[in-house]
Parts: C-alpha cells; structure tokens; sequence
C-alpha cells in the first residue's frame, strides 16, 4: 500500500465518498497524534513549536500544500502552536483526501 503523504487529492463529490466511522478510524490507525472528531465528522490535531516563528513557517507550508492539493484545513493559530482540521464538505463529512492531507501534515511537521 502507498504511503498516505504520498498520495495526492482527488475531486471528490457526493455522500458517496463520505467514509463511514469504522472506515475513518481504519485510516485514523495509520496517523499518530489525530483525533477523530463526532461520528466521523472531522479530524484535527494540535502541533507545537518552540516559537512564534516556526509556527507560522508550519502555517505556510500548510498553505501551500493545501493550495497543491486544492483541499484546505481549518486552521488555528496561537504562540507555539496550531490546530489543523479536516473534513471534506462536499462529501457531508471525512473522506480519504482528509487523511492524505492529514499525512502530509504530519511530514511538514518533521511528525
């Protein structure tokens, strides 16, 4: 099997491709550090850093690669740290982008 951060993002649309909750939490299992959110409604994880700084390199580099995927995070921002979120919202709830993007994440995170 592919590793999930090599995988790329696929137009998905339609509750078809909504993973159900045993389905997410088969994925969840090849992730550390991600909690699954409601019945499979989303996915986030906190990171931390040591400042300010590298925080916001962390946030742009998610940016980036969200751009790169066209599949984009919720994101919170705070001193050492940042929350990231995903669902898909064109499937009503988590889909296998989530967790590729989830993956990648932890890549730039060096997780």
């Amino acid at each position: 099997m592919t590793d999930l951060a090599d995988q790329n993002c696929v137009p998905l649309h339609g509750e078809q491709h909504r993973l159900r909750a045993e389905q997410a939490r088969a994925q969840l299992a090849e992730l550390g550090g991600w909690t699954l959110k409601g019945a499979a409604a989303s996915i986030s994880r906190e990171y931390h850093f040591p400042d300010y700084a590298r925080t916001i390199a962390f946030v742009n580099a998610i940016a980036a690669m969200a751009e790169a995927q066209d599949h984009h995070p919720d994101l919170e921002v705070g001193y050492g740290r940042c929350v990231v979120r995903y669902n898909t919202h064109d499937v009503g709830g988590l889909s296998q982008n989530d967790f590729i993007c989830a993956a990648k994440a932890d890549a730039l995170a060096g997780s």
